[in-house]
C-alpha cells in the first residue's frame, strides 16, 4: 500500500512540474514581449517566485503529517485519526465526538451493534446485546435469583418457583415430602386405590424437578418382626417408585434411589393406633440438596 502511494505521489509531482515549467515559459515569453522596455530590471524576484511556486506544488502529498492524520479514518467511525481518541472502534458502532463507542444501556455491546437497546441494568446479554434467559422462565439471567427453574413452573418476580399445592410447598420449603396418606393392603406392598390421588400430586411435583436425585424411603410401624418390617418397607418403596415411573414419563429412573427404613425411624408412638398410622409412611427426599436450594433460592 505504501509503495503504491509513493508511486502516485511521484507521478503527481512530475505532472505538476511539467505544468509549472510550461506556464513559466509562457509567462516569461509574454513578459518579454510586453515589457521589453524593462529588460534592464533584475530578474531575481521573478526567479524566486517561480522557485517557490514549484516547491509548493511539488512537495509530498499531503503537505504535512498532521494533515495526513486528519484526512485518514482508519476505523471508519467518522472521526479522523489524530482526533479519534478510541482507535479501532468496531465497524457499525456509534461513537461520540471523540470517536469513542457509545453504550447507552451499559450491557457491554455498543450502540449500533446492539440489537436490543434499552436492556435492563444487570441483565446478561449475548453477542448481539439481547438478554439471555437460560431456563426460559421469563426472568432474564443476571436478574433471575433461581436459575435452572423447571420448564412450566410458576414463578415469582425473582424467577423463583411458587408452590401450586401444599405438597409442592412442603417440597420447596424442605426438599422433602413425607406422607402417611399412601395406604397399602395390610402387611403387603399393594397400593390401595385411595392412595392414587396423593401419589399423583407427588408425581407431578417430582416430574417437574426430574433433574434432581431423589430417595424414596419406606417406613413401617413396629408390629411384627423387625426383619420382616425392614423387607416390607423396601418393597413398599419399590411399589411407589414403580407407580410413579409408570405414570410420569418425565421422572428418570436413574435419579431415583430406593431405601427401606423398617421400624427404626418412628415419628410418633407405636403404642397406639394413631401413632402407628403416622409411622407407616413414605418419604421423598432430595439427595442433591445444595443444588435444589440454589434452584429455589431457599436456605
Amino acid at each position: 500500500m505504501h509503495s503504491v502511494r509513493t508511486a502516485m505521489r511521484r507521478r503527481v509531482q512530475i505532472v505538476i512540474i511539467t505544468i509549472v515549467g510550461a506556464l513559466t515559459i509562457v509567462f516569461a515569453t509574454a513578459d518579454a514581449g510586453v515589457h521589453r522596455a524593462e529588460k534592464d530590471q533584475p530578474q531575481a524576484q521573478s526567479e524566486t517566485n517561480t522557485t517557490e511556486a514549484i516547491h509548493h506544488l511539488t512537495r509530498p502529498w499531503p503537505f504535512h503529517r498532521h494533515e495526513m492524520e486528519l484526512a485518514v479514518d482508519t476505523d471508519g467511525d467518522g472521526i479522523h485519526d489524530g482526533l479519534d481518541k478510541c482507535a479501532n472502534t468496531p465497524k457499525g458502532a456509534k461513537v461520540d465526538a471523540r470517536g469513542c463507542p457509545l453504550d447507552k444501556d451499559g450491557d457491554g455491546v455498543f450502540d449500533g451493534i446492539d440489537k436490543c437497546p434499552g436492556t435492563p441494568k444487570g441483565v446478561k446479554v449475548d453477542a448481539t446485546g439481547c438478554p439471555i434467559d437460560t431456563d426460559g422462565d421469563g426472568v432474564y439471567d443476571g436478574l433471575d435469583k433461581c436459575p435452572g427453574t423447571p420448564k412450566g413452573a410458576r414463578i415469582d418476580a425473582d424467577g423463583c418457583p411458587v408452590a401450586e399445592s401444599k405438597v409442592e410447598e412442603e417440597f420447596l420449603d424442605t426438599g422433602m415430602i413425607s406422607t402417611s396418606q399412601i395406604k397399602f393392603a395390610s402387611d403387603k406392598d399393594i397400593i390401595k386405590p385411595e392412595a392414587y390421588p396423593i401419589l399423583d400430586k407427588i408425581g407431578a411435583v417430582l416430574a417437574k424437578w426430574s433433574d434432581l436425585k431423589m430417595e424414596i424411603v419406606g417406613h413401617t410401624d413396629s408390629q411384627g418382626p423387625s426383619a420382616h418390617n425392614q423387607d416390607l418397607s423396601e418393597r413398599r418403596a419399590k411399589a411407589v417408585s414403580r407407580y410413579l415411573l409408570d405414570k410420569f414419563s418425565d421422572i428418570k429412573a436413574d435419579n431415583i434411589k430406593l431405601k427401606g427404613a423398617g421400624e427404626d425411624q418412628p415419628i410418633a408412638s407405636n403404642s397406639n393406633k394413631a401413632g402407628r398410622a403416622q409411622n407407616r409412611r413414605v418419604e421423598f427426599k432430595v439427595v442433591n440438596l445444595e443444588k435444589f436450594k440454589r434452584k429455589t433460592n431457599r436456605q
